[in-house]
C-alpha cells in the first residue's frame, strides 16, 4: 500500500492529532476526523486489527458520514457530561449536525469480568453498535457516506453485499486465520438510505432538506445484532448512551471550581479508555502516531501498563470512582497471580504475549515511518512495575482496610523479586531502547515496593516480614542518597550521571523523601528551570541519553503536570498554578490530550488520548486545588 501523503500548499491531508474526537462504549473505541470521516477503529477490541486506519494510511480504511464536501466544521463539541460527539457544518447550502455515539444500552447479558469481580443485573453494557445521526436543521445539505473498511491494517481488503432485498443492510466478512484476535469479524451496516457498492465501498448520497434525518449504523455483533431500524430507533439508542454517561459522571465527586469541567473530561477520557469485560485501562487508544513530526518515535499503546495502575488508583479514588478503580485493581490482581513475575504490560484481555511487529505497507501519520503493531518493551526488565503494583495494592487495602488473603502470595513474591533484583541495572519506566542503567527511579520504586509491602506486612500483623523488609528498604534508600545524587544536592537520570530525569519528580509524591528535604527541593527547580523548553517538561534530553531511537521529542505531559504537583509539594504553590492553567490551556478543542506538546507550536503529538496524561492532569489539578484550600494532599 505504502501511500505517501500528499501535500498542498504546504499543507498535510492527515489532520492535526489534537482535532480527533474519541467514541467509546467501554469496549471499542474509534477516533473521527473534523471531516466526519471515522479514521481509527478496531474490532472487536481495541488491541485488534484495525477495520478504518486512515489515520496511518490514507488508502487504509474510513467511514466518512456528513456533507458531500470537505467543509472545516462550524463547530464540535461533547454533550455535556458524555462521550457523544455532535459535529455542526455550516454549507453554502445549508446547516447539518450529525451526531455520533458508541452505543451503550442496558445490561443484556452475563459473562464473569474477573475472579474478583462480577458484574451485577442494572449494569449497562456495550451494544457494539456505532451510531450516526444527521439532521438538517436549515436550508438544504447533500448529505454522504461512504464506509470503506480495510481489515487487518489495510492487509486484507473484502467487498460488500446485501443482507436484505430493501438495498438498506449490507454485510462485509474478514476470513482470518485461527488464532487472530479479529478472526471471522463481520462487519453490518444499515442505513434508512439506499446503499450501493463498489467493492470495500459502501456508498449512498441524499439531499436532506430543513427538518429532514439520516442515519447510519455498523456493528461487529455476531449473534442477535442490536442494529436500530429506523431513525427514531436510533435516537433512542443515543438517549440510552448519554443517560448511561452522565448517570456514570454523576457517581463522582468533583470540586466546585473553574477547573472542574477538565477534570470531568479526563475521568471521562479514562472511562472511555477502560475494557469493561476485564478492567484493563489502555494507555491510549491509537498506535504509532509519532512523537517526533515525520520521526520513527512511534510505538503501539493500546495495551495495560502495569505503572501506569498507581496513578489510575490515586487518581480515580481522588474523584470517587471507586468501581473503575476496583476494576483496574482487579485486572492486575488477575495478571499479577497468574505469573512467576509480572510484565511492564499487557493486552486489555490480560494475555502477556505482545509481539512487536513492523507494517511497511503503511505510510504513516503525516509520513512517520516506521508504523509498528505490538510492543517489545513487554519484554524488558523495567524494576519500577514492582513498585508501582504495590503501591497500587497499598492504595487499594487503605481505602478498604482488607487485604486479600488470595494476593499476599503473590505481593511476597513481589517484593522478594524487587529485594534480589534492586541492585542489578533495567531500562527504566521510559523504555529505552539503548544500554540498561541504574536509573534512579527504578531504584526509588524498587524502595516504594519495599515499604509498601512492609505497611501491609504490618496490617497483617507480620511483624518479622515487616522487619526484614523495613531494613532492605533502608538499604535502597541509602543507596539512591549515595548514588543518585550529583555535586549541586540534585537527583540525577541514573548512577554517575550529570543528566537530569523527570521522572525524579515523584520522589516527593511517593513518599521516598519529604518535601522539606533540600534535594527534593534542588532537583524540583532543576528541572523546572533546565529540563523544560518554553516552560514544559521534557522527559530527558535526547542528546544526553541512548534511548536506542534517533530523533528528538516533544514535552512531555505527564512530566509537566507532575512537575505541577511537585512544586505544590515544595511551596510553590503560585508558580504551579501558573503552570497547571497554560497546561490546561494547551487541551485539544474537546479538551484531550496526547502524550506531548510540541513546545514551538503547542501541537499534540504521540497517541491519542493519552490515559497517562490524563491520570496526571486529574492529580495535578488536585493538588493545586487542597493546597488552596489549605487541605494536604498525600498517598503515603
Amino acid at each position: 500500500m505504502a501511500h505517501t501523503p500528499t501535500r498542498r500548499g504546504g499543507g498535510s491531508p492527515f489532520p492535526p492529532i489534537a482535532e480527533y474526537g474519541f467514541l467509546s462504549d467501554c469496549e471499542t473505541n474509534c477516533l473521527v476526523a473534523p471531516s466526519g470521516n471515522v479514521e481509527w477503529m478496531c474490532v472487536p477490541r481495541p488491541d485488534a486489527p484495525s477495520v478504518f486506519g486512515a489515520v496511518l494510511d490514507r488508502s487504509a480504511g474510513g467511514f466518512r458520514f456528513g456533507p458531500d464536501r470537505t467543509f472545516i466544521p462550524a463547530g464540535r463539541r461533547y454533550l455535556p457530561g458524555t462521550n457523544v460527539l455532535e459535529t455542526t457544518w455550516q454549507t453554502p447550502t445549508g446547516w447539518l449536525i450529525v451526531t455520533d455515539c458508541l452505543v451503550v444500552g442496558r445490561w443484556h447479558r452475563t459473562h464473569r469480568r474477573s475472579k474478583t469481580h462480577r458484574r451485577t443485573p442494572g449494569d449497562w453494557d456495550a451494544d457494539h453498535v456505532l451510531l450516526r445521526l444527521a439532521r438538517c436543521e436549515h436550508g438544504d445539505v447533500d448529505l454522504s457516506l461512504v464506509c470503506e473498511p480495510n481489515f487487518d491494517y489495510g492487509r486484507s481488503p473484502a467487498s460488500w453485499r446485501y443482507e436484505d432485498e430493501d438495498y438498506s443492510t449490507g454485510i462485509i466478512t474478514h476470513d482470518s486465520p485461527a488464532g487472530d484476535p479479529a478472526a471471522g469479524v463481520a462487519l453490518r451496516l444499515r442505513t434508512d438510505l439506499r446503499l450501493g457498492f463498489d467493492g470495500r465501498r459502501a456508498l449512498a448520497r441524499t439531499t436532506l432538506r430543513e427538518g429532514d434525518t439520516a442515519f447510519v449504523a455498523m456493528t461487529w455483533r455476531a449473534e442477535d445484532p442490536l442494529l436500530p431500524g429506523n431513525y427514531p430507533q436510533a435516537c433512542a439508542a443515543v438517549d440510552s448512551t448519554t443517560e448511561f454517561w452522565r448517570q456514570w459522571l454523576s457517581r463522582g465527586r468533583f470540586p466546585d471550581h473553574p477547573w472542574r469541567r477538565h477534570l470531568q473530561r479526563s475521568a471521562l477520557a479514562l472511562k472511555g479508555l477502560t475494557y469493561a469485560p476485564t478492567g484493563a485501562l489502555l494507555a491510549a487508544a491509537t498506535t504509532s502516531l509519532p512523537e517526533t513530526p515525520q520521526g520513527e518515535r512511534n510505538w503501539d499503546y493500546r495495551y495495560s501498563w502495569i505503572r501506569d495502575s498507581t496513578f489510575a488508583l490515586w487518581g480515580l479514588y481522588t474523584l470517587g470512582l471507586d468501581y473503575e478503580a476496583n476494576d483496574f485493581f482487579s485486572f492486575i490482581a488477575d495478571v499479577a497471580e497468574h505469573a512467576d513475575d509480572i510484565q511492564v504490560m499487557y493486552r486489555v484481555g490480560g494475555e502477556p504475549k505482545i509481539d512487536e511487529e513492523i507494517l511497511g505497507h503503511l505510510s504513516g501519520y503525516d509520513g512517520a515511518v516506521p508504523v509498528r503493531v505490538g510492543n517489545e518493551a513487554a519484554k524488558q526488565r523495567q524494576h519500577d512495575v514492582w513498585g508501582a503494583v504495590l503501591d497500587s495494592v497499598y492504595l487499594h487495602t487503605r481505602s478498604r482496610d482488607y487485604l486479600s488473603e488470595r494476593l499476599w502470595p503473590v505481593l511476597v513474591r513481589l517484593v522478594e523479586a524487587a529485594a534480589a533484583h534492586w541492585r542489578e541495572t533495567d531500562r527504566g519506566m521510559w523504555e529505552v531502547r539503548g544500554e540498561p542503567r541504574h536509573f534512579t527511579s527504578s531504584k526509588m520504586f524498587c524502595w516504594v515496593a519495599l515499604d509498601r509491602g512492609r505497611r501491609l506486612a504490618q496490617m497483617r500483623g507480620d511483624l518479622r516480614t515487616a522487619g526484614r523488609w523495613d531494613d532492605i528498604a533502608d538499604e535502597i534508600h541509602a543507596d539512591v542518597l549515595a548514588n543518585g545524587v550529583d555535586h549541586r544536592g540534585v537527583f540525577t537520570q541514573y548512577y554517575g550521571s550529570t543528566s537530569l530525569d523527570a521522572s525524579v519528580l515523584l520522589m516527593p509524591l511517593l513518599g521516598f523523601l519529604p518535601s522539606t528535604d533540600d534535594r527534593v527541593k534542588a532537583t524540583v527547580l532543576a528541572i523546572a528551570d533546565e529540563l523544560t523548553v518554553d516552560g514544559l517538561v521534557l522527559r530527558y534530553r535526547t542528546d544526553e541519553t541512548d534511548d536506542g531511537v534517533e530523533g528528538e521529542e516533544g514535552a512531555f505531559l505527564i512530566c509537566s503536570f507532575w512537575l505541577v504537583s511537585a512544586l505544590v509539594e515544595i511551596g510553590e504553590l503560585t508558580r504551579a498554578r501558573q503552570l497547571c492553567e497554560r497546561l490546561l490551556s494547551l487541551a485539544s478543542p474537546l479538551d484531550l490530550y496526547a502524550e506531548e506538546i510540541d513546545p514551538a507550536d503547542g501541537r499534540h503529538l504521540g497517541n491519542f488520548p493519552q490515559a497517562f496524561t490524563h491520570l496526571a492532569l486529574i492529580n495535578a489539578v488536585m493538588y493545586v486545588i487542597r493546597a488552596e484550600s489549605g487541605e494536604s494532599f498525600t498517598r503515603s
